[in-house]
């Protein structure tokens, strides 16, 4: 009994409802996020993000290890003693006195490695997880399956929604390269590959049926906060493309909401770093990820693959920062990585109407008059195995491929010292993948008449594939490593 009170007094000293601590109508302008902190390490990250004076932090998981003592089953018990250990911590009390938080959970605070809808006490583990961060008694989040929940703060023309995520009460089971079904207990070492088993789940229906929802909700910025990556598609972790089927499900119900700018923020993987795809959805999806308060490799490592990524930080503790310029006549987003000593280690700034749904011209219909002289289509020549198509080679970032395309668009650039052949007629479209032909060993300048002779031609080029901004694009240097398909003889 006397355990328990000390539980409670412990509890009401170190958490407080957000309604108490934030003025939903006031314009946030700095959000901090990120996860992976073990509460028996030191902690002096939260001294640092305590110094940049957040305005909010949104906490995505592992905010505990409740699951790391070898050979101790974990219990409520257990789980209750590491949330005692994490609200004794003075840097965590000096932060919840600095700035409100709202939080998701991942596997380790939920209780299990990797674990999901079969774990027995995930009730348990609900109910400590509100009563460590406040949850009020009367709240819908206590009522509920899962810890999920949403927010919105400032006026009208300045609102942010977050949107938590819980993608382990209803998470199905994951799937080995070994082919075998798994139930996630303990540490799986096989990595996982991506499940076709329609049975397969994150959120359950009840959830997605509230995120459908919570998307119908008016806010300018929408940070949709993920436990685990949603974008990065090729390490061999948890991630929502172990299931295909959820991810493109989460896609289509973003794409269909039409709901303006959206960014994800994710964690887990004990690393930084900054994701997106142009694919997605109508407009950049980004996905930028903080893990490691003090889970981040302490040394150098090297980034692992990664398709969609802008930049990263593979290694060090840190924490990432939303910031919202909402004085500009168009507000300027910007995404932030920053280490322990708070230096910004990664940075992406855009206008907030990038994360708007581009708007699509219907199909041109020609005139009557028109198709007398119209001539048939150009074809692109058949393509041998091995040589890629421009969607295949846009997940090979860093590989040296050869893909083959027919060139419907381009232009010379840099003064004639570089020409741009793209796989789309219009340059900005998401699927565009171009090839970039240097100066250095070609003829040049470039010009128009240049571009003409690649114009409605099928090419095949061989190179090392790489990001521009948010575009796939292979650079050449030698004259013989592109050709223009002949069409064969009939």
């Amino acid at each position: 009994m006397l355990r328990v009170l000390a539980w409670s007094l412990l509890f009401l000293s170190s958490s407080s409802p957000l309604s108490a601590q934030i003025d939903p109508s006031k314009p946030l302008t700095k959000i901090a996020f990120g996860s992976c902190a073990d509460q028996g390490k030191p902690l002096p990250i939260y001294d640092t993000i305590a110094a940049a004076k957040p305005d909010l932090l949104l906490l995505l998981g592992d905010n505990i290890y409740a699951d790391l003592d070898k050979g101790r089953k974990v219990t409520p018990q257990v789980i209750q003693e590491k949330y005692e250990l994490l609200a004794a911590v003075p840097e965590w009390q000096r932060l919840k006195a600095a700035c409100p938080v709202l939080a998701t959970w991942d596997d380790h605070d939920f209780g299990k490695n990797d674990g999901g809808a079969e774990f027995e006490i995930k009730d348990d583990s609900q109910k400590l997880f509100h009563d460590f961060f406040g949850t009020p008694a009367d709240s819908p989040r206590r009522s509920r399956k899962g810890v999920y929940d949403a927010h919105v703060f400032g006026p009208e023309g300045k609102r942010v929604q977050v949107v938590l995520l819980d993608t382990r009460y209803f998470r199905a089971g994951l799937k080995t390269t070994k082919g075998r079904t798994i139930a996630p207990y303990g540490f799986i070492r096989e990595p996982y590959a991506p499940s076709s088993d329609p049975a397969g789940a994150f959120l359950g229906d009840e959830q997605w049926n509230w995120l459908a929802e919570q998307l119908k909700v008016p806010a300018e910025v929408r940070l949709l906060c993920s436990s685990i990556q949603v974008i990065s598609e090729d390490h061999p972790f948890e991630k929502w493309a172990n299931v295909p089927a959820e991810q493109a499900r989460l896609y289509k119900l973003l794409r269909d909401s039409k709901a303006k700018g959206v960014v994800i923020l994710s964690g887990d993987r004990h690393l930084g770093e900054l994701s997106v795809s142009t694919k997605a959805i109508d407009y950049p999806l980004y996905d930028i990820t903080a893990s490691g308060f003090n889970q981040g490799a302490k040394r150098w490592r090297e980034q692992e693959r990664n398709a969609y990524r802008v930049s990263s930080m593979p290694y060090g503790d840190h924490f990432g920062l939303v910031t919202v310029d909402w004085s500009a006549a168009d507000p300027v987003v910007g995404l932030q990585l920053r280490d322990l000593a708070g230096e910004i280690t990664l940075k992406q700034t855009f206008p907030l109407s990038l994360l708007t749904p581009q708007k699509k011209d219907p199909p041109k219909v020609p005139k009557q008059d028109d198709k007398k002289d119209d001539k048939p289509a150009p074809v692109e020549e058949k393509r041998p195995e091995g040589v890629l198509t421009p969607a295949e080679a846009a997940k090979k970032v860093g590989e040296t491929v050869t893909v083959q395309f027919l060139v419907k668009s381009g232009r010379a650039v840099n003064e004639g010292k570089r020409l741009l052949l793209n796989s789309d007629a219009d340059f900005k479209a998401k699927d565009n993948f171009t090839v970039l032909l240097n100066q250095k060993g070609m003829t040049g300048p470039y010009d128009k008449a240049t571009y003409d002779t690649f114009k409605d031609k099928t090419i095949r080029a061989t190179g090392k594939v790489s990001m521009y901004m948010t575009t796939p694009q292979l650079q050449i240097d030698e004259a013989d490593s592109l050709v223009v398909v002949e069409p064969a003889k009939k």
